[in-house]
């Protein structure tokens, strides 16, 4: 996984603290996309690993949604 982040790191992050790592996931999304677009990509592999990453925080902040919606 990337940089050594699990999925139970951000089971145990607050919600504010998931919106900023969800932030700078995006933000690193999007300088990698720019990277592929220009042939500069060093490890193509993190741009996977950063979309999943994206993925386990949006899954995580909805789970927590329906559980305080019940």
């Amino acid at each position: 996984m990337a940089k050594g982040k699990t999925k139970t790191d951000f089971v145990g992050q607050t919600d504010d603290q998931l919106g900023e790592s969800l932030g700078q996931l995006k933000r690193e999304q999007f300088n990698l996309r720019f990277q592929a677009a220009t042939n500069q990509l060093e490890k193509p592999s993190r741009v996977r690993e950063v979309r999943k990453d994206i993925a386990r925080i949006k899954t995580q902040q909805a789970q927590r949604n329906a559980a305080a919606g019940k």
